[in-house]
């Protein structure tokens, strides 16, 4: 797994994102229901004083508890584990943990606000005596640092965040560039039989992490459908089901054959007229529909499963990792071993597909990675160079906007020459 360190960016960042894939809702919930005492057999004096220990422990959120002898692993949720996306491809990462991991015990909190609300819950988790603690939404990195601060024997990894105090504490984050530059390349061919060259973009927040990502689709489509352009629209959310079948709505109605999605419901296939196609993101399982032409996805648990047995062994120390295909973190649903490509895929042009396939191959073997994603010529859509022939971005440039203090050269604030919108205003 590489490791890459990310230069400053400022807390200005944090204000954009409300929270990764979140809305306030309910209290949580501990970890499966396999693994609780059914209901019948306690007795219903112990039932009032454990709810109320727990209460009192995280506030409105029931706080698991650790199991003795055994490893013990807790993550903390913005969304519920089974939403369909972002919380659930995590929450699979967690199972995953505990079917690979000899003698390690795993338990979630859902649907965990941010701000102070997290910073109790996952003190809560390091109190209980929790070994290892992931926090997987970008509003929940303040948080993780102070509370890593206080149990430097806790080991916290947060998601998608930037700091890290190079000790217990630390930022995990992957390339799905990758993936999103392969589905910009389906989407394209796609495009092209249909003989309709416009596709659409559901952007969550003007954040570097979905320029990238949207200029990384733009640039796969730039392979298969030069002639081919991008639309975008913003949404302001990482998940809100009827904001993203609106916006989705919104772009096939203004002509979009195809519309991929940086939120974290199925809304772009839910959303397609006949005859057009959505992308869906996050969740392997969310590609259901005929309509869904692939799902870009996440597969935490190999990355989780190496982390977990490092800290045990106390051998994990928090930096900045940035995994690529190669880790098997990532997946492009219909293209991977065992799966079979979604009907939109299937009659698509051979040479294309075989673009995709023998791309994706390069990737899982470590030949073709982020860099080469964003590697020149690249022109943005003002008719500027933003890279020459030979050019690649680096770590810094793919992280940064200079707006908010990052370092970096030629930064991420720019969209590729086949996207027609403007750029975000940044506050």
């Amino acid at each position: 797994m590489k490791r890459f360190v990310w230069f400053g960016m400022i807390v200005l960042i944090v204000a954009l994102v409300a929270a990764q894939c979140g809305e306030t809702a309910q209290p949580a919930s501990e970890a499966p229901a396999e693994e609780e005492a059914p209901a019948a057999e306690q007795p219903a004096e112990e039932e009032a004083p454990a709810a109320e220990e727990a209460a009192s422990e995280g506030g409105q959120y029931q706080i698991p508890a650790v199991e003795e002898d055994k490893y013990n692993v807790a993550f903390v949720y913005v969304g519920p584990h089974d939403d369909g996306g972002w919380s659930q491809a995590h929450d699979v990462g967690r199972l995953y943990v505990e079917e690979n991991v000899d003698n390690v015990h795993t338990a979630y909190v859902e649907t965990v606000a941010e701000g102070a609300d997290a910073e109790q819950v996952i003190r809560s988790l390091a109190r209980k005596g929790f070994d290892v603690i992931f926090t997987t939404s970008f509003g929940f990195m303040d948080a993780s640092e102070i509370v890593a601060d206080e149990f430097p024997d806790v080991d916290i990894i947060h998601i998608s965040g930037f700091k890290s105090n190079e000790d217990n504490f630390g930022n995990l984050m992957g390339a799905m560039e990758d993936i999103k530059y392969l589905a910009g390349m389906l989407a394209g061919s796609r495009a092209k039989v249909d003989g309709n060259p416009t596709l659409g973009y559901i952007a969550t927040f003007p954040i570097p992490e979905e320029l990238r990502l949207g200029n990384a689709f733009a640039l796969g489509v730039q392979e298969t459908c030069p002639e081919c352009s991008v639309d975008v629209r913003w949404i302001f959310t990482w998940h809100d089901p009827i904001l993203e079948k609106e916006a989705a709505a919104s772009l096939f109605d203004s002509g979009a054959q195809v519309v991929m999605t940086g939120a974290d419901t199925p809304a772009p296939a839910e959303a397609a007229p006949e005859g057009k196609w959505g992308i869906t993101y996050d969740y392997r399982d969310n590609c259901k529909l005929d309509s869904c032409l692939t799902s870009m996805y996440w597969n935490w648990g190999p990355v989780y499963a190496e982390i977990v047995e490092k800290s045990r062994e106390g051998t994990w120390v928090g930096g900045w990792e940035y995994f690529d295909a190669d880790s098997g973190g990532l997946g492009l649903y219909g293209f991977m071993e065992g799966e079979e490509p979604q009907p939109g895929a299937q009659d698509l042009p051979e040479e294309d597909l075989a673009l995709i396939r023998d791309t994706l191959d390069q990737m899982l073997k470590g030949e073709f990675d982020r860099f080469d994603v964003f590697s020149g010529p690249i022109k943005d859509n003002q008719g500027n160079m933003v890279l020459e022939e030979g050019e690649q971005l680096e770590q810094i440039d793919l992280d940064g906007f200079s707006q908010f203090g990052s370092p970096c050269e030629t930064c991420m604030y720019w969209w590729n020459e086949n996207i027609t919108a403007e750029l975000p205003e940044l506050e």
